[in-house]
């Protein structure tokens, strides 16, 4: 059988070449060549020093790109994974939060016919989404559902954030996993990606650990990793000064002591659980190289949000418009790349879709709103955004988060517009922590210009906000009607 099997894969490879022979001398033009893509999600990793994790480090950020400034469209889990799958801001999909009715998985499941995993399914792409989906799936569909697109699936089933004693549903059929030290989740999800990368290609694949998302749970060799290291103390840590900032921030108090050894805990915690994500990697790389396909796949990895560890005064979390929680890592291997290689340009969540879609010739829809980032990543310059949106919905149950907000962010201002009416301005060039507020004092026409701008991109719509989040097209498209004469450039 071995024999028999070998030579049919024999003569099915010499049939495809000598149709390809044909087509040649009949001067057909070659089918174009289409990568491999993997994209590995993380769940709430901030821009924490890669260089602590060896495998990501030395196989990723030294042999890839980095962006410096990449950031999520809501600092929270399921409208950023909303906005990848889809390429759109939250205003556009309106997956507010992690629980229905206002978010989670139902109400994104009427959007499940059209997303990143069926326009790669449609283009001829294998395609599989190994770990977290949605928060909340499958709430209201059977645990052995799957959605559109997805040629292989193994999804957790019970509650998220689970390393040990999990359901999988597997390609349509639920195993239980119990707490042995080979059921580690973030183990099992590797074991399958290293699985799936070495049959044919070309395929695209959605990794996503949930690490290192609290309790940030670790596998058992990593007991002893990050020992009594502590979080970094940033300048904001702690902070001095409040009083320039929204009631909501105002009156929090300093963090005790005892807030203060939580923190570290934490932060230990969360580190050896990203270890099991840097084995994945390391795993993975060599499951590439080993089948002979690591130097034809992009690999991406990034996070759905950030998270703050003590920074103004904030225990640990996410959610708020500060740098700890909108900007997260990103950084891009493979075939064109130069590696060791830095972009600095705006990029967003939105962003990531379409430019599986350009990699891998698939179509995408006229709803999708972010920019492939392919041009960036071939190094050619390129007119491109200069601002990226971020909007956050407050949600009843969770009264510990920011009211309602929408953010702009350019290369140098954040600016931030509250529901309550209160506004944040910070000169990122003068004041990288985020400490000096000065939303009232600044010039009136630079606010001005920035809260029109923001009230713009959060109205866009599909192709509109490509127009929107670039300064030049905007000005054209509102110079009859709202002129920002004497703005400076941003």
């Amino acid at each position: 059988m071995p024999l028999f099997r070998g030579w049919c894969s024999w003569l099915a490879a010499m049939l495809v070449l000598a149709a390809t022979l044909a087509g040649a001398a009949r001067g057909e033009p070659a089918a174009p060549h289409r990568p491999n893509i993997v994209l590995i999600l993380t769940d709430d990793l901030d821009t924490t020093d890669l260089q602590r994790f060896p495998n990501i480090w030395n196989l990723l950020v030294r042999q890839g790109a980095s962006f410096s400034h990449f950031f999520v469209t809501n600092p929270w889990c399921c409208p950023s994974r909303s906005s990848l799958l889809r390429s759109q801001y939250v205003h556009s999909h309106q997956v507010e939060s992690n629980r229905s009715p206002t978010g989670g998985f139902p109400k994104f499941r009427p959007m499940e016919s059209s997303t990143v995993g069926t326009w790669m399914h449609d283009a001829g792409y294998r395609t599989a989404l190994f770990g977290k989906y949605l928060n909340q799936y499958p709430s209201g569909a059977p645990r052995s559902y799957i959605p559109p697109g997805w040629d292989e699936w193994a999804v957790p089933v019970t509650r998220l954030y689970q390393e040990y004693g999990y359901a999988l549903n597997e390609n349509g059929t639920v195993f239980q996993y119990g707490d042995a030290p080979g059921d580690y989740l973030e183990d099992v999800l590797s074991g399958k990606a290293d699985r799936f990368v070495a049959e044919t290609d070309p395929f695209f694949l959605y990794l996503a650990p949930v690490a290192p998302h609290l309790p940030a749970h670790h596998a058992p060799r990593h007991d002893a990793a990050f020992t009594g290291e502590p979080a970094p103390r940033t300048p904001s840590f702690d902070q001095e000064d409040m009083s320039a900032e929204p009631f909501w921030l105002r009156e929090r108090p300093h963090l005790s002591a005892r807030d203060v050894k939580r923190i570290d805990r934490v932060h230990e915690n969360r580190m050896r659980a990203m270890l099991g994500v840097d084995d994945m990697v390391g795993a993975l790389v060599s499951s590439l190289a080993h089948a002979g396909r690591l130097d034809d796949t992009y690999i991406f990895l990034t996070s759905d949000n950030g998270f703050h560890l003590g920074q103004h005064r904030l225990l640990p979390g996410k959610t708020t418009p500060f740098e700890e929680d909108i900007r997260v890592p990103m950084v891009v291997r493979g075939p064109g790349i130069a590696p060791g290689s830095t972009i600095d340009r705006l990029a967003s969540t939105v962003d990531l879709s379409p430019t599986f879609a350009e990699l891998g010739g698939a179509a995408t829809p006229d709803f999708a709103e972010g920019r492939s980032l392919v041009p960036l990543l071939q190094g050619r310059e390129v007119p491109w955004r200069d601002a990226v949106l971020v909007e956050f919905v407050h949600a009843a149950y969770s009264p510990g988060c920011p009211p309602t907000y929408n953010a702009l962010r350019t290369d140098r201002y954040s600016y931030v517009e509250y529901e309550t009416g209160e506004r944040q301005l910070y000169d990122l060039y003068a004041d990288p922590g985020e400490l000096r507020n000065i939303a009232t004092t600044a010039d009136p026409v630079l606010v001005g210009t920035l809260s029109a701008r923001l009230a713009v991109l959060h109205e866009c719509g599909g192709g509109t906000c490509r127009i929107a989040d670039a300064a030049q097209l905007w000005l054209r498209a509102r110079m009859a009607r709202a002129p920002p004469g004497g703005a400076r450039k941003q």
